[in-house]
């Protein structure tokens, strides 16, 4: 059997194997583009590019394509063959740096929010030499940024990679006035943590609502749900553990760091962590990652579902995004190190990143929004729609003593200052984990919680990456006119907590209380994405991507648009979807059941006999009086639909489908899920919430 470090990345053109099959100097001057972003000469690209051909043909690959994420949030691709026509009717197998370099797929059905014409449909793809070319169904895959004829971002990779770069400008200035000029770059990494769930093929096919929106629309609560916790870290179910075992297998060959599975607290939820990479790659790898759970669950007959909150009542399904800074000499920035010296290098960082989340937590709100996630942020397995940072009881403390100039610690005499002698060594690991909090500090990374399952972990870390760019820059700016270093930066880091300590809690982030007290300070509750979106516009936030050249005035406003637009698509197919379900399947069920049952009153009255029938009494009655209601509920959605495109304003049209046909959707399942609760099973015509949580034996 062959063994794990054998095969892994054996589907990558990696490292290992460049240094194989490219000319040293080319190697070398590939290597320099990688790491510093140098421009490739298309003379080097032809080498590569034949190189990278023979590999692929090698490993069985027939095709290339350009891998890309437009700004639907997944991943696209159009596939071309190798071959090129050679005398004799013969063909030869060819791929030149041109093609690699560059694509020009057909943009115009791609979202552009505006950017470019429908009749334009023109589009370019550039090669992201940063991240690795792989091999999947026998084509070779080369990631690559998508931008429009005018160089407009159409994609999740191009603003990732400008924000990667702004981070690392500001970063490098801050890191060089402790001394460390033999850094050269530093690099944001990512550890996403992925939820999901799994579900028997033969129940999902049978509801309409999974198919289409990908939650269920309707379900009442079974029976048992989660409430014995006995699924958590529970022994996984043959089935899924083979399917975890392939799933595995296959990462493991395209190089993704897939290291920690279980189960998670919901009946039929699982995750995976990988290891820490680079953002950008951690980013190509949790869309392959995503994609290869759907594709090898449907193997093992199972649906894998990656909606954030596909059954009411219980846990929603998230993405933790372990995000650090890391320097090109390998050390952690968020490390609090061994050294006094050290200590007030990591307390700078520490106050760049509460600095930047306090000042833009609207930004970090948007990251994560979207009509999927709202369902699941505020419920009690998510953080809230408020942004805070947890950061624990020892650095809260030493945050207070240096904003108050007191002492810290019973045995620490002298006042606490940033110098070299008075500042206390600390631990990285000193409390618990507060798995409440939308931004905790676990150790040496902050753990952002609030992204949904299918989200792309891209737009989390554009927003982290280019809020705390700016932290760094307003740091740099000052200290490197001081006069007096050491002081300064005491003033510097005191005047920062103080500043910006409302953003810190280290409570219970579910408790009702921490919603008045964040209101109390001044924080932000955008509850959905209509409320938060338009944030994005404020000037303070144009602002800050334009100087960082992250984004362009155009490309925030397509930014706005798309996910505004993206909204109001997702809550119509679901309205359309539960007027299917309703008119086309619940209404006749219930209708057919009530008549089943007003036969055997009936029947039981002619009887002449002195029978209790105040079951079916109750029961016609009840469920008479539902259908009504429900008929009544149904009509006003018809309505509210048929006025839905009646706004030209895309931010109130979101408005209207949240405040108005939203909030109808709800009241209609209401009423069904009573309805199922009062059905007969057989006569029900979709499979329960029961049956689906447990459907995997």
């Amino acid at each position: 059997m062959e063994t794990v470090t054998n095969y892994f990345g054996s589907e990558v053109f990696n490292d290992t194997v460049m240094k194989e099959r490219l000319p040293l100097e080319t190697y070398e001057l590939l290597q320099r583009t990688i790491k510093n972003g140098k421009h490739l000469e298309l003379g080097l690209a032809n080498v590569v590019a034949n190189a990278m051909k023979d590999w692929a043909i090698e490993k069985g690959a027939t095709h290339f394509t350009h891998w890309f994420q437009p700004m639907t949030g997944i991943t696209a691709e159009k596939h071309d063959s190798f071959i090129s026509p050679a005398p004799g009717g013969k063909v030869l197998m060819e791929f030149s740096g041109k093609e690699l370099i560059q694509g020009e797929p057909d943009a115009s059905s791609f979202p552009s929010g505006g950017l470019r014409a429908t009749f334009e449909a023109r589009g370019y793809t550039a090669w992201d030499a940063t991240s690795y070319a792989f091999i999947k169904d026998n084509t070779l895959c080369i990631p690559t940024a998508f931008c429009s004829y005018g160089g407009h971002a159409l994609d999740k990779k191009t603003p990732l990679l400008r924000s990667m770069q702004a981070l690392s400008r500001q970063a490098l200035r801050v890191v060089k006035l402790f001394g460390n000029e033999d850094v050269t770059r530093v690099d944001t990494t990512v550890g996403a943590e992925q939820e999901y769930f799994l579900i028997d093929k033969s129940v999902f096919e049978k509801r309409k609502d999974l198919i289409y929106t990908g939650r269920t629309l309707f379900g009442a609560k079974p029976p048992k749900g989660q409430e014995m916790d006995d699924h958590y870290f529970g022994a996984i179910k043959p089935r899924v553990l083979a399917f975890m075992k392939e799933l595995d297998e296959e990462l493991w060959k395209l190089g993704i760091l897939a290291k920690t599975e279980h189960n998670e607290v919901a009946p039929a939820q699982h995750e995976l962590a990988p290891i820490f990479t680079t953002t950008n790659i951690a980013a190509d790898h949790n869309q392959l990652t995503m994609e290869l759970m759907q594709k090898i669950a449907k193997k093992h007959d199972m649906v894998c579902l990656l909606h954030e909150k596909p059954f009411a009542g219980v846990n929603g399904s998230g993405k933790h995004n372990n995000w650090s800074l890391s320097t090109d000499t390998g050390k952690n920035l968020l490390n609090p190190g061994d050294t006094p010296a050290q200590n007030a290098q990591f307390l700078l960082f520490l106050c760049a990143v509460i600095k930047a989340v306090d000042d833009y937590q609207d930004l970090i709100r948007i990251s994560v929004a979207s009509a999927s996630n709202d369902h699941r942020l505020g419920a009690n397995e998510a953080p809230p729609a408020v942004v805070s940072i947890f950061l624990g009881s020892e650095l809260t403390e030493i945050l207070d003593s240096i904003e108050k100039d007191t002492s810290y610690g019973k045995k620490e005499k002298e006042t606490l200052r940033i110098g070299v002698h008075t500042l206390p060594k600390f631990t990285k690991d000193t409390t618990d984990r507060n798995r409440t909090s939308p931004f905790a500090f676990t150790g040496n990374k902050f753990e952002f919680r609030m992204l949904g399952s299918s989200a792309s972990i891209s737009d989390a870390n554009v927003m982290i990456n280019t809020s705390v760019a700016q932290s760094l820059k307003e740091f740099a700016d000052f200290l490197e006119n001081s006069e007096n270093f050491e002081s300064d930066l005491h003033d510097l880091i005191k005047r920062t907590i103080s500043e910006h300590k409302r953003i810190i809690f280290n409570g219970n982030g579910y408790d009702d209380q921490w919603i008045l007290e964040a209101e109390r300070r001044g924080l932000l509750n955008l509850k959905s994405t209509p409320d938060c979106l338009p944030y994005l516009l404020h000037e303070k936030n144009v602002k800050l991507f334009t100087e960082h050249k992250v984004f362009s005035l155009e490309e925030l406003r397509a930014q706005y648009e798309i996910q505004m637009e993206a909204y109001c698509k997702i809550i119509n197919i679901e309205a359309l979807t539960l007027l299917n379900m309703v008119n086309k399947d619940i209404l006749p069920a219930i209708s057919g059941f009530t008549e089943e049952l007003c036969r055997a009153y009936n029947q039981k009255k002619k009887t002449g006999l002195t029978l209790d029938l105040s079951y079916e009494e109750a029961l016609i009655s009840s469920l008479s009086g539902l259908t009504g209601d429900l008929y009544e509920k149904m009509q006003t959605l018809e309505s509210a639909m048929d006025r839905r495109e009646s706004f030209e304003d895309v931010g109130e049209k979101a408005r209207y489908y949240k405040d108005v046909i939203f909030a109808s959707m709800i009241e209609i399942r209401s009423i069904v899920d009573e309805m199922e609760n009062k059905t007969r099973s057989t006569a029900w015509p979709y499979p329960t919430y029961g049956a689906i949580l447990f459907s995997v034996k």
